[in-house]
């Protein structure tokens, strides 16, 4: 596990040797969830900032992401976030789906960077960029991105949860854990389920099984 100052910015110090400070670290979450967006956030940190502890936002704790979130939010240059829905998701695909969360993040910054450091995506962007395979890991922007991202997104389940209390989105936060494939399969997908994703599509193919056989019987 990475937990020396030295490693986590080892990308970013390369960057400062080119007089390059403006440096944005973006990551995504979301991915694998059968429910709601994926979410991206783009962060750009002040110079050699370091914040002990942070790395990638799955390794974390719920409450020591919460209080991470709060300090970058506090201490950052700049944060761009960026949503793409379950039905865009569908349209697209995850993976199309993901990069386009992460540009609308690098967009929805209001100071605009001079390199963007990627958590293993390739971008086409019109700044310079480097794809790190486990950058949340591994650089100090990156896992701060990846920790916005990742309360927001857990955010969001918060809510659907107080509106559709009986799916527990507030404990699997979407994904297709034991309990939400129990949810879903006694209450049925939401609208905001992504309907391509098979356990949402297998219940929908066996409910047309159900519906058909219902019909034959009715006009047989």
């Amino acid at each position: 596990m990475v937990k020396k100052e030295e490693d986590l910015l080892k990308y970013e110090k390369e960057l400062y040797k080119q007089n390059i400070t403006l440096i944005a670290g973006v990551d995504e979450v979301g991915r694998g969830p059968l429910v709601g967006p994926v979410v991206a956030a783009a962060v750009i940190l002040p110079k050699k900032y370091h914040l002990e502890g942070l790395t990638d936002s799955k390794k974390l704790s719920e409450k020591k992401r919460n209080t991470f979130y709060e300090i970058i939010k506090r201490d950052a240059i700049s944060i761009g976030i960026g949503i793409v829905s379950a039905s865009k998701i569908d349209e697209i695909n995850i993976y199309e789906a993901s990069k386009l969360a992460m540009i609308e993040a690098i967009n929805n910054l209001d100071v605009k960077p001079e390199h963007v450091l990627i958590d293993a995506m390739k971008l086409d962007l019109n700044v310079p960029s480097t794809s790190i395979i486990h950058g949340d890991a591994l650089s100090e922007s990156i896992a701060a991105a990846s920790v916005i991202a990742k309360v927001t997104r857990d955010e969001m389940m918060y809510e659907l949860h107080q509106k559709h209390p009986e799916y527990h989105f507030d404990k699997h936060k979407g994904y297709p854990t034991k309990l939400h494939l129990e949810c879903l399969e006694k209450y049925g997908p939401l609208k905001n389920y992504r309907f391509t994703y098979k356990p949402v599509r297998d219940l929908i193919e066996k409910g047309e099984e159900v519906d058909e056989k219902i019909h034959e019987k009715q006009t047989n």
